[in-house]
């Protein structure tokens, strides 16, 4: 690939999504391209706010007035969520608007009319090869015809279909058992230009409207750094979308907003009883009295959050959902301070702190945390410790305790994914070979499962001070005698699941975790953060 080549990127939101395509395609290139960001940041005038609000208010009803207040307090909490302490040290800064405008090779425009005289010289000036259109407004010609291949637009939905916005709406809304996505060439018309590259997310039984975007969000910018490079080289070869077909949609009122989350929303039968709406009440007042200043009567305690799944396929006792987990994180990022596995372990004091003390765990080693868990976890620099069966993961294998339930095999992660892990951050840990119960196997059959699964560890993934999370985890299987074998082994810790929080100092070889599952709302997550129980 030509050392020279320049890319123009359009865009009106530098969310995390975007700024995230930008960054892999750049690390891709390996300094092969240079970068001009021009950002529509539009100033409206307060004729223009009111006149907006008039029309949303006419067009949606009674709706738009607690909707926009949930927005205003929806903006305030992403403004305190970005100025947390422990931001800068997570996993995923390195997709941080800081580190993108570090980059030598990316130049940032903020332009208030994308089409104005001076967005369009300093594009002509820039002399793009290749313009890409990222949560852009509609691009003219007099823009999009600059670059010399043309401009090229990542549309999250299925074409010729489901032109227009917003991403996997109008799919669920026709109940579409696949969401589409798309790389096209940009014309004159809405999402109407030659197809570059084509993809799709299947639904699953319990997906939700924001967790199918996720999952486009990552799939769309493995689609467009394909089609990137096949256009800077050559051999993209664009296909005409079928004349006269298709649909161009608009944004939904929140009236069908409101009629599609009804229509998605899983059955939760303990939802409807009385018990459950007070356990609801009960953690959000008792969090409330934790934020006035009562955790300060409190001794200091650290909260170790243990999930296995990460999945709209079932609702089980293990697992969580997509959205449920994402938002989760943006909790957890929002009102707690997050440590390290490694933090926690090296508590023989815990510190007081204003907010609560929590980690993040997953125990086993499926599939979807990496597929899924880690993306949100990077997202909102949420640091987690995953600890995997190695020799279940290795083989393809099966957990036992899948089997019993009569569970269909479930994909597994491999190594080469766990190295990515560890280099963006996150923690790898012993679960053991096989998943064993450690309490009633024989002494010979336990020491060399920890034996094994801590030099498989060393071995593929050249970790020395190995983290040991005792399978199944109960009091009764941690045994006195069977401790003294992990610690024999040389772990540096050991994790139980039985429950409960870790007050005052850390047992580092009976460190306490709570199970977390599909059925914790958000205040109830909160609650368990503050460890009273």
């Amino acid at each position: 690939m030509n050392t020279s080549r320049r890319i123009v990127v359009f865009s009106g939101d530098l969310s995390y999504a975007v700024r995230k395509g930008i960054i892999e395609l750049d690390d891709d290139a390996a300094g092969t391209l240079s970068w001009l960001i021009v950002l529509h940041a539009s100033r409206k005038t307060v004729r223009q706010l009111l006149g907006n609000q008039w029309l949303n208010l006419r067009r949606n009803g009674w709706r738009w007035i607690p909707y926009q207040l949930a927005e205003l307090v929806s903006r305030v909490a992403a403004r305190r969520s970005a100025a947390a302490p422990d931001r800068r040290d997570g996993p995923g800064t390195e997709f941080s608007v800081e580190s993108l405008l570090a980059r030598p090779n990316v130049r940032l425009l903020r332009v208030d009319d994308l089409h104005g005289e001076s967005a369009l010289r300093a594009v002509r000036e820039f002399a793009p090869d290749l313009g890409l259109s990222l949560a852009a407004p509609i691009l003219r010609r007099t823009l999009f015809s600059i670059p010399a291949l043309g401009t090229i637009n990542l549309h999250k939905g299925k074409l010729p279909e489901f032109r227009g916005m917003p991403p996997a709406f109008w799919e669920l809304w026709h109940d579409q058992a696949t969401i589409g996505c798309s790389v096209h060439l940009v014309d004159d018309k809405l999402d109407t230009g030659d197809v570059i590259a084509e993809g799709c997310v299947e639904r699953a039984r319990f997906s939700t409207l924001r967790g199918l975007q996720l999952r486009l969000d990552d799939v769309g910018n493995e689609l467009l750094r394909g089609a990137v490079f096949a256009m800077l080289d050559g051999s993209a070869r664009p296909r005409p979308q079928p004349a006269g077909r298709g649909a161009t949609h608009r944004k939904p009122t929140l009236a069908q907003q409101a009629e599609l989350q009804r229509r998605l929303a899983p059955v939760r039968p303990f939802a409807m009883r009385p018990k459950y709406w007070c356990k609801q009440a009960f953690a959000t007042a008792a969090y409330g009295a934790f934020r006035l200043g009562t955790g300060r009567l409190l001794t200091p305690r650290i909260t170790v959050l243990l999930y296995h799944r990460v999945s709209d396929d079932v609702r089980d006792n293990l697992t969580v959902g997509i959205e449920q987990f994402d938002r989760q994180m943006a909790l957890l990022r929002r009102h707690c301070e997050i440590l390290s596995i490694e933090q926690v372990i090296a508590c023989d004091t815990i510190p007081r702190s204003t907010r609560p003390l929590v980690a993040v765990t997953f125990d086993d080693g499926y599939l979807d945390n990496y597929v899924h868990a880690v993306p949100s976890l990077r997202r909102h620099g949420v640091t987690a410790a995953f600890f995997v069966s190695t020799g279940i993961v290795s083989s393809g294998g099966r957990f036992p305790h899948d089997v019993s339930r009569g569970n269909p095999p479930i994909p597994l992660m491999t190594w080469e994914q766990m190295r990515a892990m560890r280099g963006w951050g996150f923690t790898i840990g012993s679960h053991s070979v096989n998943h064993i119960d450690c309490a009633t196997e024989s002494e010979a059959i336990v020491r060399e499962e920890l034996a094994q699964s801590r030099d498989d560890l060393r071995r593929e993934l050249g970790i020395e001070g190995v983290v040991f999370a005792y399978p199944y985890g109960g009091r009764e299987h941690m045994t006195g005698e069977r401790l003294e074998w992990v610690k024999q082994a040389g772990y540096v810790a050991c994790l139980s699941a039985y429950g409960g929080a870790n007050v005052g100092r850390v047992d580092r070889y009976d460190v306490r975790r709570r199970g977390i599952y599909h059925a914790f709302s958000d205040r109830a997550l909160l609650f368990e953060c503050l460890g009273l129980t």
